[in-house]
């Protein structure tokens, strides 16, 4: 078992990192498994609904938040806000897919963002969010800083990328499920340094002018 640090980095008696590093790796298995299967012509409701299919096949032992499946434009949503319509996936489109799953007793958080089709704009924001996950991530490694900075950072990163950081959308507490007990707060307000294997970096941006965005999330580990 991690010892914490700071209290908003508790866990409980069972937490183990190798098994969050299990529960996230099972848990990307499982969002490429679902962007596998979502095909232009198919309605955002009806790629939720497979979706959760998929991932009670997948012998899961819970969803510990609901999985969202966006299109088109309700890739600009936070996860708290309810998608506008049920958008058919056009021909050259943009989605993400985020999961949050139980393994192990440990909490799995994962999401990215794909497109179909060729649309050039479509398929840069999708692989600007990755890009900007990954430099946050390096910096986090890095640096030490507290996760202020991490995301204070992560905001000049993408400006300086030419694209719009949500700063409503600054990344959570996981841990042996359940996280919810110890009330950390986002990722983006902890004053201390993010230790490996509790946090989950958010980043959703937006494109400058179209009505569309991005999302990648993984656990800091």
């Amino acid at each position: 078992m991690t010892t914490a640090v700071y209290p908003k980095e508790a866990t409980g008696a069972n937490y183990a990192l190798d098994l969050m590093k299990y529960a996230q790796a099972r848990t990307w298995e499982a969002v490429d498994a679902i962007a596998a299967v979502i095909r232009p012509g198919m309605t955002e409701s009806e790629a939720n609904r497979l979706g959760k299919q998929l991932l009670a096949e997948r012998g899961m032992e819970r969803i510990w938040h609901p999985l969202l499946v966006r299109f088109g434009a309700n890739t600009l949503k936070g996860f708290n806000q309810r998608s506008d319509g049920d958008p058919l996936l056009g021909e050259n489109d943009i989605f993400f897919i985020d999961v949050g799953i139980v393994w192990k007793g440990h909490e799995g958080d994962a999401g990215a963002t794909f497109t179909v089709g060729d649309d050039p704009q479509m398929i840069a924001c999708a692989a600007a969010a990755k890009t900007l996950y990954q430099r946050v991530e390096a910096h986090w490694r890095a640096s030490g800083c507290s996760g202020v900075e991490l995301y204070d950072y992560a905001n000049h990163q993408a400006e300086a990328m030419g694209w719009t950081l949500n700063l409503d959308i600054k990344g959570h507490r996981v841990s042996d499920f359940p996280h919810a007990i110890y009330r950390a707060g986002d990722l983006g307000d902890f004053a201390g340094q993010p230790n490996e294997g509790l946090w989950i970096l958010e980043i959703q941006i937006a494109h400058p002018s179209k009505p569309y965005g991005a999302f990648y999330e993984d656990l800091l580990a």
